[in-house]
């Protein structure tokens, strides 16, 4: 059965959390959430190159924690491999969450929507990505998310904070104020993996349609969506009777 949702959150409550907990360590986050919200939690991963911290992190506190994987259909092959790897390697409580229109279906209807500009890849996320995530929230009863952005990705992250209310959903980012160096110092102890394909120049990894290695001159955002969107959607305040998160 669903567990019902949290009320939404008070603004000036999240603005105490955040000073509180922006000196505390992310493992130090990741419990302090467990403890506040526990049975109302749970982990996004799109199993890219660094996901494996996130994963390792969270779930040695809450080992039973949802992990939520939105597949879109359109996943590289390594990136389902991997997803199986680190499933087994960590005993993730893996939950996945598909679309309600099949990939075909889809391109028969709308065409190849990440070939038709802003507007055809906003569609695009709303069907692929903001509609299974809401699913899974409601159907898991979560109304706190972990996810594992962190400043150094995108212009568009630079002052993200460590608790962020998002619609009606309260998303906290444990790594948020991690370096590239930290990332790796910590796969590294840990015995952890990098995706596959990191080695072969892709250093952001969601669909096959709209990935790109990386290559000199290029800013991270360039290797995603053509450079036109940083955010598929998930990560993004909106409106409208569809949104929940």
């Amino acid at each position: 059965m669903t567990k019902p949702l949290q009320p939404e959150f008070d603004p000036a409550q999240v603005a105490a959390w955040n000073l509180e907990l922006g000196a505390r360590s992310a493992t130090e986050r990741v419990r302090w959430a467990h403890e506040e919200f526990r049975g109302h939690v749970v982990l996004s991963t799109s199993f890219g190159v660094q996901a494996a911290v996130m994963l390792h992190l969270v779930t040695r506190v809450d080992p039973q924690i949802p992990v939520v994987l939105v597949d879109t259909g359109y996943l590289f092959a390594e990136t389902y491999r991997f997803a199986g790897e680190l499933t087994e390697k960590l005993g993730l409580n893996l939950q996945v969450y598909a679309p309600l229109l099949t990939a075909a279906r889809q391109e028969a209807l709308y065409g190849k929507l990440w070939e038709q500009g802003v507007e055809g890849l906003e569609k695009y996320g709303r069907l692929n990505k903001v509609e299974p995530m809401n699913r899974a929230l409601q159907d898991l009863g979560a109304s706190v998310w972990f996810a594992g952005l962190r400043r150094e990705h995108a212009a568009t992250r630079e002052d993200l904070p460590v608790i962020k209310r998002q619609n009606r959903v309260l998303k906290i980012h444990p790594i948020v104020d991690w370096s590239d160096r930290q990332v790796g110092e910590y796969l590294r102890k840990h015995d952890l993996p990098y995706h596959p394909l990191w080695e072969q120049g892709y250093i952001s990894i969601g669909d096959t349609h709209s990935t790109i290695r990386f290559a000199d001159g290029m800013k991270v955002e360039d290797t995603r969506f053509s450079g036109l969107k940083r955010e598929c959607g998930l990560h993004e305040q909106a409106g409208g009777p569809e949104y929940m998160i």
